[in-house]
């Protein structure tokens, strides 16, 4: 609640930010966080509507708590725009810039070999995602705008932007999760299986186009319910599609 409070050097001996540590501080308009933070509590920087950038350095982080939107590192960080991942970032821990909603692009360098659940899902203004060539874990193959674990062809996560390659076989829980700006998107026939809440809180969509002839596989629920969408799939499976999907079946139209 310091809301004087302009500026701040958190020292490079620091390995901890406390929860609520600098809640409510809307003056503060960048922060960085050196490569010494390991763990960074519920709600640090909770309701900071000033802050414009930040700098994150933590080399290997392994806790951002806060499963919970009302929980997060940076929930109500609404005039976010800049982040800056270091070059020397292993690890971006789950729930990390959750709900960070004016993010417009994420870069990930080649450093980094780990990214936790739903580290980005809600940045809903997100236009641009790209993993540096070189980094031996993840990709953005094909300037597809999304992130794709390497060795098995996996999306983890998306933006509305996202063109899904021919090359991918699987879609991550959550990987679309709460992209409202997403209207349409196609399927590729390579994708074999589709993750819990890939689609869910993509209120905007309104035409799923599916390649394959053979139903992906799904993991409990992917679309959520009372959306308006349509799921256009070959005309030779409707009847496939809509015994696999017996939920969805009300959704889907032969093309």
């Amino acid at each position: 609640g310091c809301t004087g409070l302009t500026s701040i050097t958190i020292p490079s001996s620091v390995t901890s930010i406390g929860s609520y540590a600098f809640y409510g501080c809307t003056g503060l308009t960048s922060i960085t966080i050196p490569s010494s933070v390991t763990s960074i509590g519920e709600s640090a920087f909770s309701g900071c509507t000033g802050l414009t950038e930040v700098n994150y350095n933590a080399t290997n982080c392994t806790s951002m708590e806060g499963k919970y939107h009302y929980y997060t590192v940076f929930e109500g960080c609404t005039s976010l725009t800049i982040l800056n991942i270091g070059d020397n970032v292993q690890n971006i821990p789950a729930f990390a810039f959750y709900g960070c909603k004016g993010l417009t692009s994420i870069t990930i360098g080649s450093s980094v070999t780990s990214i936790g659940e739903s580290a980005f899902s809600g940045c809903t203004g997100l236009t641009s995602i790209s993993v540096a060539s070189d980094n031996p874990k993840y990709d953005s193959r094909d300037n597809c705008n999304a992130i794709i674990l390497t060795e098995s062809d996996c999306l983890l996560f998306a933006c509305k932007n996202t063109q899904i390659p021919n090359s991918v076989t699987s879609i991550g829980d959550d990987a679309f999760s709460g992209c409202t700006g997403l209207t349409s998107i196609t399927i590729p026939s390579s994708v074999t299986s589709i993750g819990s809440y890939a689609f869910y809180g993509c209120t905007g969509l309104t035409s799923i186009y599916f390649e394959a002839t053979t139903p992906p596989s799904i993991e409990g629920w992917i679309f959520s319910d009372y959306t308006n969408f349509i799921i256009y799939v070959p005309q030779s499976s409707v009847d496939a599609y809509k015994k696999a999907w017996s939920y969805y079946r009300m959704y889907i139209q032969g093309y």
